[in-house]
């Protein structure tokens, strides 16, 4: 214990002799930490808001487009018209087991004015379904009702984004306000509670109203963009696509599955794909932060090789009074781990900083992955020993009389 603190001790004060060198060594290993820790941190944030944004789109969300699914291959405008108002209600007719409720839905693009603003915006044609299947919430007023559908109504339920573009704030209630689409003149029914984004989809960005209305009289089109289905669990949402796609390749008298005109995906298909594509974007970046660990460690060992060159009367004279192989290896190793531990910790803190900062400015979710802390503390101890082996074993293999010549 007392040579411990004795090599320890020797290796600050002689650390301390030049704080520029040492500080510049610290600091390629506390970059390299830091970022480590904040990437894999920022890359686990970021998968976590995705995940809650697309599991927010829905509960047991499954999902059936027109169009079969292809590699790479743009689906054709034909492609896309293959899903009708017919099979939606051929699924609620069925009455499926594994199936809860059916929301048939048509979207698309369009300009939206009111007497003093306009946006471009997505108009949704829903039906009553749609906002529970989409766990889509209501802040003020209601929305589309079996009634409006029936009746070709044209009301409209606006999220957040749009009461902004239209109204100036977001906390504007525009009830009973008169909005403009496509020329045609829409009633204000209701507000939905603010969801952000998921991928391409806003649904603060978006307008929503009857089915009916927006396919007869606002789009022209006797076919839908999909077809929304709650599966009566998450334990039988394979059951759900499977009778879901076995009823329609029915009603499309088709027999060979792989020439389905139609696409069916679950809520967990599209976690899955997320999850992978930003699992693999932060390992990207963290294989690019580790980079700058082994860069860190390159300056520590050639630091270590000036200091050896420095010290080199001082490594003589030190074997020349009986000084072991072993002790001058210990004390040059201490010396290294020391600037590797000091910067590691360092790294850590900056680390941490850097992910809680970006959490505050982006209001995302905070966090920070304990292996990640301690994978990075062991490497800052690692790296010092691997790099500052070869500039140890220099210095412990120099002969006395040569070092003690040296000019």
């Amino acid at each position: 214990m007392i040579e411990f603190l004795e090599f320890f001790k020797e290796s600050i004060n002689t650390l301390r002799l030049n704080k520029m060198r040492t500080g510049l060594a610290i600091l390629g290993i506390i970059i390299g930490i830091g970022s480590v820790i904040a990437l894999v941190s920022i890359g686990q944030s970021s998968q976590a808001a995705v995940t809650s944004q697309i599991t927010a789109l829905g509960s047991n969300l499954i999902t059936v487009s027109p169009g079969a699914q292809s590699s790479g291959r743009v689906r054709t405008a034909t492609a896309r018209k293959t899903l009708t108002l017919a099979d939606a209600d051929a699924l609620k007719i069925a009455a499926l087991s594994a199936v809860k409720a059916v929301s048939p839905e048509y979207s698309s693009r369009l300009q939206v004015v009111t007497s003093d603003a306009n946006t471009n915006t997505t108009i949704y044609g829903a039906v009553s379904t749609y906002s529970e299947i989409h766990n889509l919430k209501i802040s003020g007023g209601r929305f589309i009702t079996d009634s409006d559908y029936n009746s070709n109504s044209h009301v409209a339920v606006l999220g957040p984004t749009v009461v902004e573009d239209l109204f100036g704030s977001s906390s504007y209630n525009p009830i009973g306000e008169t909005i403009r689409i496509n020329g045609q003149n829409f009633t204000v029914i209701g507000v939905t509670v603010a969801k952000g984004s998921s991928g391409m989809t806003n649904s603060d960005d978006a307008i929503y109203v009857p089915l009916s209305t927006a396919m007869k009289q606002l789009f022209g089109v006797n076919y839908l963009s999909s077809i929304a289905v709650q599966a009566a669990s998450s334990d039988v949402m394979i059951q759900a696509q499977n009778q879901i796609g076995y009823l329609l390749l029915a009603r499309h008298k088709l027999t060979d599955t792989t020439k389905a005109d139609f696409t069916i995906r679950s809520q967990e298909d599209i976690l899955s794909t997320a999850s992978s594509v930003t699992g693999t974007f932060t390992s990207l970046l963290s294989g690019v932060a580790a980079i700058s660990l082994i860069v860190g460690g390159i300056g520590i060992m050639n630091i270590m090789l000036v200091t050896v060159t420095e010290r080199t009367r001082e490594i003589g004279l030190r074997k020349a009074l009986g000084a072991k192989k072993k002790t001058i290896i210990t004390q040059f190793l201490f010396e290294s781990v020391i600037l590797t531990f000091t910067g590691g910790i360092l790294g850590i803190i900056l680390g941490i900083a850097i992910s809680y900062g970006y959490s505050r400015i982006n209001s995302s979710v905070f966090t920070i992955s304990p292996t990640s802390v301690l994978l990075a503390f062991v490497v800052s101890v690692v790296i010092g020993i691997i790099f500052g082996w070869y500039p140890a074993k220099r210095a412990a293999s120099l002969q006395p009389i040569e070092a003690l010549r040296y000019e």
